[in-house]
């Protein structure tokens, strides 16, 4: 079933939205190119070993702390003396700086990430589904294409095309890299956090499921129909989470010097996949990293999201207050499993259950069209309100 001839069904109000949100779409998109490219304009920066790492830093965006770490130097080491003197060669400054610089991005980016997400959600909430269609044609709703053109345009767009950074991942970590001074302004960081958390909180995990380019890579190869019988087997949420969870806390030990004494030192750097839209791999963690995620993800469903990512983690948390999001009705609904079945993690089972600290959601609307009581929306709790007070 085509997305057109879902659309050829939609209601007058439906086909002025859906218009809408192309225009809306693009007009972010073009805001987005018009910022980036007055804000773009680089200039030529003269850096050599001659210089101080207080000279160099503020060039770079960063502290003398964070060139001295980028340089494999010690936090305390003098920022007055030259580089050369610190035994430092020119191929080294020159890989540390072109390190530095790829971290920095455009704020197209941004752009594009809010794009994504705002198709996305008007998608889940209302695009996905004919309002007059009867139960019947469920199987109809929510067409996969539309989320698979969405997932193959943040790869490309947000991924190879404009590159690593910025990402939900470097998010959460530049904000507790700023804590121990590895950026001079943390307000910028705890801001560009504040970013990625607001998508969201507005739609749940939306940026995640919509417009994260690793998360979409991830989600394009699950999608691919082999293995089908293995990719029913489900990995337990206890296992993966308390696996992501102590990789957080591993990551605050050792930034923060409690453990290992190297203070600055971030272990996400080591196992950062978003290098790959750079073609940026630096170590062998790095590589393996990419390699088990994507290869995992054919049998289960975004590996490096449930095991590692710090954002996935956040999120997850961040879930219990989203605006918009899977909402069952325990009224209407029997259990009859179809949605357990159709979601590739346990998050539909545990919603089913009503389990207070249910699996992640990543907003991927295959459990959407397969109730067989029309149990499931993706809504707002205001809709229900607005409901129950209209009746």
């Amino acid at each position: 079933m085509t997305s057109y001839s879902i659309s050829a069904r939609f209601s007058h109000g439906q086909r002025i939205r859906l218009w809408a949100t192309f225009f809306v779409m693009f007009m972010i998109l073009t805001i987005g190119y018009l910022t980036d490219r007055e804000g773009n304009v680089k200039k030529e920066v003269d850096i050599h070993v001659g210089m101080t790492l207080k000279e160099i830093a503020p060039k770079l965006d960063v502290t003398p702390k964070a060139l001295a770490r980028e340089l494999g130097l010690a936090l305390d080491t003098p920022k007055n003396k030259p580089l050369k003197a610190l035994g430092i060669q020119p191929e080294i400054l020159a890989h540390a700086v072109a390190h530095l610089i790829s971290h920095h991005g455009g704020s197209l980016k941004y752009f594009v990430f809010t794009a994504l997400s705002f198709g996305g959600l008007m998608f889940l909430t209302d695009l996905g589904r004919p309002k007059a269609d009867p139960l019947s044609r469920r199987r109809e709703w929510y067409p996969r294409s539309i989320y698979i053109a969405f997932l193959t345009g943040s790869v490309c767009l947000a991924g190879f095309i404009l590159g690593k950074s910025p990402n939900p991942m470097e998010g959460v970590v530049k904000v507790f890299k700023s804590m121990v001074g590895l950026y001079p302004d943390p307000l910028v960081k705890v801001t560009t956090f504040l970013f990625f958390i607001a998508l969201a909180i507005i739609g749940n995990k939306l940026i995640c499921g919509w417009a994260c380019p690793f998360g979409a890579l991830q989600e394009l190869i699950y999608s691919i129909p082999v293995l089908k019988k293995i990719k029913q087997r489900k990995l337990p949420f206890l296992f993966t989470n308390t696996i992501r969870g102590l990789l957080f806390i591993a990551m605050l030990l050792v930034l923060f010097g409690i453990v290992g004494g190297r203070k600055g030192m971030v272990l996400y750097h080591y196992v950062n996949p978003f290098n790959l839209f750079n073609l940026e791999i630096e170590t062998v963690s790095i590589l393996l990293t990419i390699v088990l995620s994507l290869a995992i993800s054919f049998f289960f469903y975004r590996p490096f999201c449930h095991f590692i990512c710090p954002f996935g983690l956040i999120s997850w948390i961040a879930e219990r207050i989203s605006l918009f999001r899977i909402r069952i009705d325990k009224n209407a609904c029997t259990e009859c499993g179809a949605c357990i079945r159709a979601c590739p993690s346990t998050a539909a089972g545990d919603r089913v259950l009503n389990k207070r600290l249910p699996t992640d959601c990543f907003s991927c609307a295959r459990c959407l069209n397969v109730c067989p009581v029309d149990a499931i929306d993706y809504k707002s709790p205001f809709e229900k309100l607005k409901a129950s007070s209209s009746s």
